[in-house]
C-alpha cells in the first residue's frame, strides 16, 4: 500500500505545477514477431478487457478477467515479440506508452495467474522476480520501470499511471495508453490521482500537506520538470491553496 508523507505548504507549487515467481519463456527462443496488424488487433483486445473489467473508480474484476483472460493474453503475447525495427519506428510518446501498457497489462496478468486470487503483496517476486516475456526480452516489473521507464525517457508522470493494484495507488485507466494521446492521458492520470485523499491532501487547520509517498520516492523524478526554485512565497493565491 503506498502511505502517504506530511509537508509544509512550501512545496504545494510543485504538485500544481504537475497538474503525475514464475519463469517466462524465452524469447531468444522464437524468432517471430508481430506485425502492425496484429498489434493493432491486440491493442483493440486490451481496450476491450479495459473497458470490461475495470470500472469507473478504476477497480478490476479480477475473477471475471481470470475466466476470460484471452484478451490480454492475445495483448501480452503481442507485445512478447515486438520487433526492435517496429520500437525504433515509434515517437517516444509511443515507445513510453508501450511500456507503461505493457507493465500495467503484465501486473494483471499476474495476478490472475495465481489460484485462488490473491493480494500482489502476497504473490512472491511479482516485481523483483518473475520474468516477462517483452520486445524479445525478459523483463521483471521492476526492469521496466526503472530501467526502462525512468532511465530511457524523462516522463515523471509515468508514475501516475503504473499501477500497483493496490486501493492507494494511481488508478487503472480503462483504456490503452497511446502516442497520440499520451500527453493529455497522462496529465489526466496526475490530476485523477491527486484528486483523491490517497494522492493529495490539505489539512488547513494544521497547515500542512499531505501528498503520497510516490512523490517522495520519485522526487528525483518530478523535481526538474515541476520543481519550483522560488519555493513558497506565501502570497494571496498561494495561501488560498
Amino acid at each position: 500500500m503506498v502511505k502517504k508523507t506530511v509537508l509544509s505548504l512550501s512545496l504545494i507549487s510543485l504538485l500544481l505545477g504537475g497538474c503525475t515467481i514464475a519463469s517466462a519463456p524465452n524469447p531468444s527462443e522464437t524468432s517471430a514477431s508481430v506485425s502492425d496488424t496484429d498489434l493493432e488487433a491486440a491493442y483493440d483486445a486490451y481496450q476491450q478487457v479495459l473497458e470490461t473489467y475495470v470500472d469507473a473508480d478504476g477497480l478490476v474484476d479480477y475473477a471475471g478477467l481470470q475466466q476470460n483472460r484471452e484478451q490480454l493474453d492475445q495483448f501480452n503475447g503481442a507485445i512478447a515479440v515486438v520487433s526492435d525495427e517496429m520500437y525504433n519506428s515509434w515517437d517516444e510518446a509511443e515507445q513510453i506508452a508501450f511500456w507503461v501498457n505493457a507493465y500495467n497489462s503484465l501486473t494483471l496478468a499476474s495476478i490472475i495467474d495465481q489460484d485462488p486470487i490473491r493480494d500482489i503483496k502476497e504473490i512472491v517476486g511479482v516485481w523483483r522476480i518473475r520474468q516477462h516475456p517483452i520486445q524479445g526480452q525478459s523483463k521483471t516489473l521492476d526492469n521496466i520501470e526503472h530501467q526502462t521507464l525512468r532511465v530511457d525517457f524523462n516522463e515523471p508522470r509515468i508514475h501516475a499511471a503504473l499501477v500497483c493494484a493496490a486501493i492507494s495507488c494511481p488508478l487503472l485507466r480503462n483504456e490503452p495508453f497511446r502516442g497520440e494521446n499520451l500527453d493529455a492521458q497522462l496529465e489526466d492520470q496526475v490530476q485523477t490521482f491527486l484528486a483523491k485523499a490517497d494522492g493529495f491532501w490539505i489539512d488547513q487547520a494544521e497547515g500542512k500537506v499531505y501528498i503520497s509517498t510516490i512523490f517522495q520516492w520519485f522526487g528525483e523524478d518530478w523535481i526538474p520538470t515541476y520543481g519550483v526554485e522560488s519555493g513558497f512565497a506565501g502570497n494571496e493565491a498561494e495561501r488560498s491553496v
